[in-house]
């Protein structure tokens, strides 16, 4: 199994800034992208922003040029900096990781997995 752990959310005014971070952890043998996605009361979760092994990043368009996403390989870590806030980025963020995992035999498996959410809210 792989398990993430989200970081680094909270309440921001509008204009203000937030890093979330998202850490993997157990049997994994390689991570192919993380992203993070975020979610609103009656909504649909959305991506956000996403990166692959090899740094290609995707953005949604209502956040091109405010988030960033970063990943650090050694340790299996994603980051999310996100300037200029908005009362509309207001949300419960979750972090998303895939890619090939190990069972207890040793036997290659695919995981898609998920982590709790974190509380993002923009408001003054």
């Amino acid at each position: 199994q792989v398990q993430l752990v989200e970081s680094g959310g909270g309440l921001v005014q509008p204009g203000g800034s937030l890093r979330l971070s998202c850490a993997a952890s157990g049997s994994i043998f390689s991570i192919n992208g993380m992203g993070w996605y975020r979610q609103t009361p009656g909504k649909q979760r959305e991506l956000v922003a996403n990166i692959t092994s090899n740094g290609i990043t995707d953005y949604v368009d209502n956040v091109k040029g405010r988030f960033t996403i970063s990943r650090d390989h050694a340790k299996n870590t994603v980051h999310l900096q996100m300037n200029s806030l908005k009362p509309e980025d207001t949300a419960v963020y979750y972090c998303n990781a895939w890619g090939l995992g190990f069972s207890a035999e040793g036997a290659g498996i695919e995981y898609d997995s998920w982590g709790q959410g974190t509380q993002v809210t923009v408001s003054s």
